[in-house]
C-alpha cells in the first residue's frame, strides 16, 4: 500500500506541476485568502479523486466531460468579469486621486470557498489527472491511490498558492486585481476553445489570449473615460446669484 500511495503521489504531483489547475491556484491565491484556497482545492481534491477511483476501480465508465468543461469555462469567465468590475472607478473620480475609492479584493470566506471548489471540481473532472488516477485505480488498491491522488494534488496547489502568496505581498492591490481577473478569463477561455475546437494545444492556448486582451482593452477605454468626465460641480444658491 505505501508504495502504491508514493507512486501515486509521485505521478499526480508530477502531472499538476504546470498544469491548468495549478495555475488556477496560483490565480485564486492571487484573489482570495490563501488558506480558503487551500482548503477549496483539498475538498475538491477528495471529491474528484473519490469520483476517479471509484469510475477507475468500479466502473470503467466515462463522465459527461464536455458538459462539465463547459460548466468550468461558464464559472471562470464570470468570476474574471466580476472581478474586472470592481476595479472601474467612479464617474468623475480622479485617475490617481489618494481618495479613490478601493476595491475590494476579496469576498466573504464562505462565497470564496464555493467559488474556489466549483472551479476546481469542475476543471479536474474530465481533465488528465483524473483519467491518471483512474488508470491507477484499475490495477491497484483504491484505497492508497485515493489518499495518494489527494495528496499530490493539494502539494502542487500548495505550491502554487505559495508562490502566488509571495508575488501578492509586492504588486499594487489594484494590479493584482487586474492581473486576476484578466487570468481567470484566460482560463475560461482555454477551457473553453479546448472543448468545443479540435485546435491543437498551442493554438488553443495562443487564441484563448483574445479574451483577456479584448477585456485588457475594453476596461483601458472605460477607466478612461470614468476618470477623464468631469465631477458634479454644486449649484450656487439664489442668494448667491444676486450678490
Amino acid at each position: 500500500m505505501i508504495a502504491t500511495l508514493l507512486l501515486t503521489f509521485g505521478v499526480l504531483f508530477l502531472a499538476e506541476l504546470g498544469d491548468k489547475s495549478q495555475l488556477m491556484a496560483l490565480t485564486f491565491a492571487l484573489r482570495y485568502r490563501w488558506w480558503v484556497v487551500l482548503s477549496a482545492i483539498a475538498t475538491a481534491s477528495v471529491a474528484v479523486n473519490l469520483i476517479a477511483v471509484g469510475v477507475g476501480h468500479f466502473l470503467g465508465a466515462a463522465l459527461p466531460t464536455e458538459v462539465i468543461s463547459l460548466f468550468a469555462a461558464a464559472i471562470l469567465i464570470i468570476v474574471g468579469l466580476w472581478t474586472l468590475r470592481e476595479v472601474l472607478p467612479r464617474r468623475g473620480a480622479a485617475a490617481d486621486s489618494g481618495d479613490a475609492e478601493p476595491i475590494t479584493p476579496q469576498t466573504s470566506s464562505r462565497s470564496a470557498f464555493f467559488v474556489v471548489l466549483s472551479a476546481f471540481m469542475l476543471a479536474e473532472l474530465g481533465d488528465r489527472t483524473m483519467f491518471a488516477t483512474m488508470a491507477l485505480a484499475s490495477n491497484n488498491g483504491w484505497l492508497a491511490v485515493w489518499i495518494g491522488s489527494v495528496a499530490g494534488m493539494v502539494a502542487a496547489g500548495g505550491l502554487a498558492i505559495a508562490v502566488g502568496v509571495t508575488v501578492g505581498k509586492h504588486i499594487p492591490e489594484r494590479t493584482l486585481a487586474v492581473c486576476s481577473g484578466l487570468l481567470f478569463l484566460y482560463f475560461g477561455a482555454l477551457t473553453l476553445l479546448g472543448t468545443v475546437t479540435q485546435l491543437s494545444t498551442p493554438a488553443t492556448a495562443l487564441a484563448a489570449a483574445g479574451l483577456p486582451a479584448l477585456a485588457g482593452l475594453v476596461l483601458l477605454a472605460l477607466r478612461r473615460n470614468r476618470t477623464t468626465e468631469p465631477a458634479t460641480e454644486p449649484q450656487p444658491l439664489a442668494a448667491d446669484l444676486h450678490d
